[in-house]
């Protein structure tokens, strides 16, 4: 890599990212959430505190709570904190990145980043994350992405643009304050209607940066797609195929 591609990739990072802050109601009603079994298999034993990094409108917070560990959500974006705090209203809330997070050093047992990684600086966030965490804590990464083992699904992902889709083998880049990566694969359903996709898409970064004719050409190859194409009925109920991906890394 050249000496300017990082600063370029922060850069890009950071342009993204920003699509994200006026966000958070659509983002809270039209993503999915993540399965139960992806949280219990990244919660190491014996875990109290966490905080969740990029915690976004509270979605992987939720099941954090729901498991009972006191938990810290973390975000950039005023707009997804506010959805977080009226979702998760005993949850503290705190603006912040994972490269700078502003939490006390050895406070937590885990610390979690759902589909926001990517927009992380790796090394700075992994540096980060090892001195928040105690002795031997754990770093959960977890993302969600459209299943494209299934064909309709490929084609759909192309459709709207969704970047999120790994390619095979990929593992997160960590900093060297990380040892002893592990995997963990879920595969799963989201009942949804036609509507539901068109307004999935409709929270991707790559739609929220795109000018309206090429917001226009997304919602209408969509359209055409699963109505002309599929033949679904605009109102009729279809399951969406997932992969939830997970890794966990302990502080070395």
């Amino acid at each position: 890599m050249t000496r300017g591609g990082p600063k370029l990739d922060r850069e890009r990072r950071q342009e993204l990212g920003q699509s994200f802050q006026d966000g958070g109601e659509h983002y809270q009603r039209v993503r999915p959430g993540y399965p139960a079994e992806s949280a219990d298999w990244l919660i190491p034993a014996g875990a109290q505190d966490a905080a969740d990094i990029g915690a976004g409108t509270g979605k992987f917070t939720a099941l954090l709570v729901a498991r009972g560990l006191h938990a810290v959500a973390v975000d950039p974006s005023a707009g997804m904190l506010d959805q977080l705090r009226r979702m998760l209203p005993a949850v503290s809330a705190v603006t912040g990145t994972a490269e700078h997070t502003g939490l006390p050093a050895q406070a937590f047992d885990l610390v979690t980043v759902a589909q926001a990684w990517h927009w992380c600086d790796p090394l700075l966030a992994s540096t980060e994350f090892a001195r928040i965490l105690r002795p031997h804590g754990v770093l959960g990464l977890i993302w969600n992405q459209l299943d494209t083992s299934v064909p309709w699904v490929h084609r759909l992902s192309r459709i709207m643009h969704a970047g999120d889709v790994h390619k095979p083998h990929f593992t997160p880049p960590l900093g060297p304050e990380f040892t002893g990566m592990e995997s963990h694969l879920t595969r799963w359903d989201d009942p949804v209607t036609t509507a539901d996709i068109l307004a999935l898409a409709k929270s991707r970064s790559y739609y929220l940066k795109a000018s309206e004719p090429t917001r226009t050409k997304v919602l209408g190859n969509l359209d055409w797609y699963l109505h002309g194409q599929l033949g679904h009925g605009p109102g009729e109920p279809l399951r969406l195929p997932y992969l939830t991906q997970a890794w966990r890394a302990v502080r070395a």
